[in-house]
C-alpha cells in the first residue's frame, strides 16, 4: 500500500493510501483530517470541507494539480506539503527546504566513492562530499581495526569493568557506575539530553561535511563503535540524509558536544532530519522514506559519535579551501586594478623579491609578473604611460606581493593543522585495541584548530582591507585620473559611491569579527571541563571574514572593470582582458545608474566558483614553465648595473622608469 509523508502546519503525518486512483485533493482532506484529530480543538476547524489549502512537493516546492491521482503526480513514500490559505508563517519555522533551494533540487546522487581509513582524507575531499560529490565506503584496513576496537568495549562490557563513558556517566557524573541493564540507555539518554544546540541549522553541504568527517574520525579504529552501527551512518551519508543540526551551541571541548549530538539524534530517529528527497521532516520519516532503519546505540556508541572536534574542523576546512581560492584570484583582481590606475610592475621584479624569500611573497610578485609582463602580454593601457613622471605608487599596489604574500602563508599553515585534525582521533576515552586497553586523554580539546581559525580569519582580512583602499583609489578622480565614483555625468549618478560604502562596511565588521573567539574560555560542567576552546564560533566567525573578503574584492573588480571602460579603446593584457571578457558575461557597463547589489552578486558567484582563476590560471602556469629557473643571485655589480639602467631611463619592461 503506497504511503505518503504530509507536512501540514509544523507537524508531520504519514498517510496511506489504498485506493491509487485517490486525488491529491483526497490526500490533502486526510492529512487535514488526521491533523483535527489531533488537536483537541480541531486546529480552530469545524469540519475538514470548510478547510481550503493548496498541496505542494517539499522537493523543489512544486505545486500538484488537486484534481490530479495520488499515483500519477506522486512516488510512493514521497513527501508532500499541505498549505492551509490565509495561514501566516512564523519567521522562526524550519522550511520544509533550507536556504539555497535552487541549489539543491538540481541534486543527484553521486555514483563516485571515497575511500576512508582515518588517515589519508584532505580538505579538497572533504569539501567535495560535502558538495554531494561522491558517495563513501570504509578501507578493509579500517574495517579491521574498527572490529578490533569493538571486542575491547565488549569485553569490559561482558567483564563489568568500571570505565568511564562505557559504565559510568559523564563529567561531573564520572564516578556513578552504571549498572549493565541500563547501558543502552545510558547512551540514548546522553544524545538526547546533549542535543542543546540553538541557531539556524547547518546547510546541508555543512551537515554532510560534519558527518563525512565524524566517519572518518570512526573509520580511524579508537572510538570503539561497532562496525554495524558505523555502516549505518555511512548509508544515512550516502542517502543524503541529513540531520538538523544547530550552528551555536559548542564550546569547543569536550569537542563538539550539542552539535555532534544533534547529528546522533537524527541518526537514532529523532528530531528532524534533511534529505533532497523530503526537505525537512522527523528523521524517523525521512530514514524510513530512504529504506532505512534507525541506530540502536549500544554500549559506548553514543560517545562515540558525539566525541570530537569535527564541527570546528569540518567548518574550518571549508574556511581553508575558500581562504586559498579568493587569495589567487586577489591577485589577478589587483593586477587589473593596478592597470587600470597606470601603474608600474617595477616593484615585482624578481630581484626585490629575491632578497626576502618569503614563500608568499614570492609567488604573489610572480602572479603579478606573469599577468603584467610587457614582453609576453604587450599593454597599450601600460604603453600609455611609459614615460609618465610618476616614480612610484601607493602602498596599496606596490606592496601587494608583502601583504597578499603572508596572506598565502598563513592559509598554508592552517591547512596543515587541519590535514592533521581531519585525520586525528579526537575521542575520549580512546580505544587501544593493540594493547586492549583504554585510556581517558584530552584530544577532544579544540584548541588546534580554534587558534589556527582564529589566525586565518586574522591573515585572510588583510586582502579586504587592502582592497578597499584599492577601491577608494578608483572611485577618488584625484587618485585615478577616472571619473568620480567611475561614472558618466556625475550628481545625475552615482555611480559605484555607495558600492565603495558597502566594501568600507564589511572591512569594519571584519575588524570586529577578527577578534580571537580563542583568548576566551569559560568553565563548564561543573568545573570539570574547566577550561575550552571557543571553536566553534572561530570556525564560524572566519566564514565570515571570508565570505566578506570575497564581497570586498568582488566590488574591487567591478570597480576596476568599470575603469577599463573609460581606457578605451586601449586594451590591457591578454590574461587580464579575459578576465574583462569574463565579467563582462555576467555585467554590463555601467553607463547610468542601475540596481547594484544583483552585479555585486553576480561577481561574488564569479570568485566563490573560481571562474576568475580559471580564466587566468593557464597564462600564470605558461609563464611559470618558461621561466623555470628564474630566480638568481643578486651581485653588487648586478645591482649597479640595474641602478644605472633605470636612471638612464632604459626601461623595455615597465612603465615609471625612474624607480629605486
Amino acid at each position: 500500500m503506497p504511503r505518503y509523508t504530509v507536512h501540514i502546519r509544523g507537524e508531520w503525518l504519514a498517510v496511506p493510501c489504498q485506493n491509487c486512483s485517490n486525488t491529491i485533493g483526497w490526500l490533502g482532506k486526510e492529512a487535514v483530517r488526521r491533523y483535527m484529530k489531533n488537536k483537541p480543538d480541531n486546529g480552530g476547524f469545524t469540519s475538514v470541507e470548510e478547510v481550503k489549502f493548496y498541496v505542494r512537493r517539499c522537493k523543489g516546492l512544486g505545486l500538484l494539480d488537486l484534481d490530479d491521482t495520488v499515483e500519477d503526480a506522486l512516488e510512493d513514500n514521497e513527501f508532500v506539503e499541505v498549505v492551509i490559505e490565509g495561514d501566516i508563517m512564523s519567521p522562526d519555522f524550519i522550511p520544509s527546504q533550507p536556504e539555497g533551494v535552487h541549489l539543491y533540487s538540481k541534486y543527484r546522487e553521486p555514483e563516485q566513492y571515497i575511500s576512508l581509513d582515518g588517515n589519508s582524507l584532505t580538505t579538497e575531499d572533504l569539501v567535495n562530499l560535502g558538495k554531494g560529490l561522491y558517495k563513501i565506503k570504509l578501507t578493509p584496513e579500517a574495517e579491521v581495526k574498527v572490529k578490533q576496537s569493538r571486542e575491547v568495549i565488549e569485553r569490559i562490557v561482558k567483564e563489568q569493568t568500571v570505565v568511564y563513558g562505557i559504565t559510568t556517566g559523564f563529567g561531573k557524573f564520572a564516578r556513578t557506575v552504571i549498572p549493565n541493564s541500563k547501558l543502552r540507555e545510558l547512551q540514548v539518554n546522553l544524545v538526547r539530553s546533549h542535543s542543546a544546540g540553538v541557531g539556524k541549522p547547518l546547510s546541508p553541504e555543512r551537515s554532510r561535511m560534519l558527518l563525512a568527517l565524524r566517519i572518518n574520525v570512526l573509520a580511524k579504529g579508537y572510538s570503539g563503535i561497532s562496525l554495524e552501527t558505523l555502516q549505518q551512518v555511512i548509508e544515512a551519508f550516502n542517502a543524503s540524509c541529513l540531520p538538523y543540526i544547530p550552528e551555536k551551541g559548542t564550546v569547543g571541548a569536550s569537542g563538539d558536544l550539542a552539535p555532534l549530538s544533534h547529528l546522533a539524534l537524527g541518526l537514532i530517529g529523532e528530531g528532524k532530519m534533511w534529505s533532497p528527497k523530503s526537505g525537512w521532516a522527523d528523521a524517523k520519516y525521512v530514514l524510513e522514506a530512504h529504506g532505512l532503519k534507525p541506530i540502536k546505540l549500544k554500549p559506548k556508541e553514543g560517545l562515540a559519535l558525539i566525541n570530537g572536534t569535527q564541527m570546528i574542523t569540518s567548518l574550518g576546512c571549508e574556511a581553508v579551501e575558500r581562504a586559498s581560492a579568493i587569495a589567487r584570484q586577489a591577485d589577478i583582481v589587483a593586477a587589473l586594478t593596478l592597470e587600470v590606475l597606470k601603474g608600474t610592475t617595477r616593484a615585482f621584479d624578481t630581484d626585490i623579491h629575491a632578497v626576502r624569500p618569503h614563500r608568499g611573497q614570492t609567488e604573489v610578485a610572480f602572479r603579478f609578473r606573469s599577468l603584467l609582463d610587457s614582453d609576453h602580454h604587450p599593454s597599450e593601457i601600460a604603453e600609455s604611460h611609459r614615460f609618465c613622471d610618476r616614480v612610484q605608487d601607493a602602498y596599496t599596489m606596490r606592496c601587494c606581493p608583502q601583504v597578499h604574500g603572508v596572506v598565502n602563508d598563513t592559509i598554508t599553515f592552517v591547512k596543515d593543522i587541519m590535514l592533521t585534525e581531519i585525520n586525528s582521533a579526537t575521542d575520549n576515552p580512546m580505544v587501544f585495541a593493540q594493547r586492549a586497553e583504554i585510556i581517558s586523554g584530552g584530544n577532544f580539546h579544540g584548541e588546534y584548530p580554534a587558534k589556527a581559525l582564529d589566525y586565518l580569519a586574522i591573515g585572510v582580512h588583510e586582502l579586504a582591507a587592502i582592497s578597499e583602499r584599492r577601491i577608494e583609489r578608483l572611485c577618488n578622480p584625484s587618485l585615478s585620473e577616472l571619473p568620480a565614483f567611475l561614472v558618466t555625468e556625475g550628481g545625475l549618478n552615482s555611480g559605484f559611491m555607495i558600492a565603495h560604502c558597502t566594501a568600507a562596511a564589511l572591512v569594519s565588521e571584519n575588524k570586529a569579527l577578527c577578534h580571537p573567539s580563542s583568548v576566551d574560555s569559560l568553565s563548564t560542567s561543573a568545573a570539570t571541563e574547566d577550561h575550552v576552546s571557543m571553536g566553534g564560533w572561530a570556525a564560524r566567525k572566519a566564514l565570515r571574514v571570508i565570505e566578506h573578503v570575497e564581497q570586498v574584492l568582488a566590488i574591487e573588480l567591478l570597480a576596476a572593470c568599470q575603469g577599463i571602460e573609460f581606457l578605451r579603446p586601449l586594451r590591457t593584457t591578454t590574461p587580464l582582458e579575459k578576465v574583462y571578457d569574463l565579467v563582462r558575461s555576467v555585467v554590463r557597463p555601467w553607463m547610468k545608474d542601475r540596481f547594484m547589489a544583483p552585479d555585486i552578486e553576480a561577481v561574488h558567484r564569479l570568485l566563490v566558483e573560481q571562474k576568475v582563476w580559471e580564466v587566468a590560471e593557464p597564462y600564470i602556469e605558461k609563464y611559470r614553465r618558461e621561466h623555470i629557473p628564474e630566480s638568481r643571485p643578486v651581485s653588487p655589480t648586478a645591482f649597479t648595473l640595474r641602478s644605472l639602467a633605470v636612471n638612464m631611463c632604459v626601461n623595455h619592461d615597465h612603465s615609471h622608469q625612474n624607480e629605486l
